[in-house]
């Protein structure tokens, strides 16, 4: 699987496009926000995305989801159902954090531990990793060692779980029993900084030690 990361709006989150190198079919992660960037990065690219793929309701990560999902009218992919509080709390996400009001959505597909997502010829598994938003999900390139962890860890941190129904212990339990078991070879592209690897992370990472 190969990637290209667009950090979008004044979060900086990671919106990634990924693709398979043998069909050149694309998806687009977590588009939080600052859709024109994201188009005109597409058109450079040459990808014309074939589904939006979703980590986590929150507003930064989804922001720009129904726009760019119309205008390419493609489907909507994840997270897994227990986030829809926060996607049906979208407009009073806007107005805590001062952005363009955002409507509220469903997507076309929520997803479950164990299902997948296919992005041309390669396989993208789905965990469910509960903490910093209930619904959060993640997707794993098995064969190409990459994954994509939203807010669930970060180069040298982990997900903030001080908002409603977060859970510290919920996640460090998930990165413990479900991220780490996956390998240290493993690259991760996280909702926000650098990229890591799944082993840096876990001989220094403060929160794992």
């Amino acid at each position: 699987m190969n990637y290209h990361t667009i950090p979008v709006t004044a979060f900086a989150q990671n919106c990634s496009v990924i693709w398979c190198e043998s069909t050149r079919e694309a998806a687009l992660v977590d588009p939080g926000g600052d859709a024109d960037l994201i188009k005109q990065t597409l058109e450079q690219l040459r990808f014309k995305p074939a589904q939006i793929l979703l980590t986590h309701g929150h507003l930064d990560h989804v922001g720009a989801a129904v726009e760019l999902a119309a205008f390419w009218q493609i489907p909507i992919v994840g997270p897994q159902k227990r986030d829809a509080f926060w996607l049906e709390a979208l407009p009073t996400q806007s107005r805590m954090f001062g952005l363009d009001e955002c409507a509220p959505f469903t997507p076309d597909r929520w997803l479950e531990e164990g299902e997948s997502v296919q992005v041309g010829l390669t396989t993208l598994e789905v965990l469910h990793c509960p903490g910093h938003s209930p619904g959060h999900v993640v997707f794993f390139d098995r064969p190409g060692r990459l994954l994509i962890s939203g807010d669930v860890i970060f180069n040298g941190g982990v997900g903030r779980t001080d908002f409603p129904q977060g859970d510290h212990q919920q996640l460090i339990e998930a990165i413990r029993t479900k991220l780490l078991p996956l390998g240290d070879d493993v690259t991760f592209l996280p909702g926000h900084g650098p990229i890591s690897t799944l082993g840096h992370e876990r001989v220094s990472n403060p929160f794992l030690q």
